[in-house]
């Protein structure tokens, strides 16, 4: 069974990173998602917003912290993952959320400029003789 969704909407705050114990990056942003219709009967425009919280890993979360900010508009493609938890206070809690493999700027109302970012990793070479070589991804500013 496939389990990918694509949403396109404007973030509602900074990316958030933070670094795992094993030194891995990970980025949570959150999505509002504009939906407008119009009403058959009464001809008015009605509309809703969703509202999906996201988290990215590893390079993505770096690159987005680096090239998005609040009020953006991305396209955001990952799997929805549900997550389940129990506070301090012993009551069980539970989301829903998307953990994305894709992230980048919609070009509906603005351009981007992509700019390849290098990043560092380890051969596979023995511990402690690891050289590093150059490997290559991409890093996107956008102008409104």
């Amino acid at each position: 069974m496939a389990n990918t969704t694509t949403i396109t909407g404007n973030l509602t705050r900074e990316p958030e990173i933070r670094y795992t114990r094993e030194g891995q990056a990970t980025a949570q942003l959150g999505v509002a998602v504009n939906r407008r219709w119009q009403d058959r009967t009464t001809q008015e425009w009605q509309e809703a917003v969703s509202f999906f919280d996201v988290v990215c890993w590893r390079d993505l979360a770096e690159n987005v912290a680096l090239s998005l900010s609040k009020g953006m508009r991305v396209v955001v493609t990952g799997r929805l993952e549900h997550r389940t938890w129990e506070t301090e206070d012993g009551e069980h809690r539970s989301k829903v959320e998307i953990t994305a493999d894709e992230i980048g700027p919609s070009l509906r109302f603005a351009t981007a400029d992509v700019h390849r970012t290098e990043r560092r990793t380890a051969t596979d070479q023995p511990e402690g003789e690891a050289d590093e070589q150059a490997d290559t991804s991409d890093a996107v500013s956008v102008e409104v």
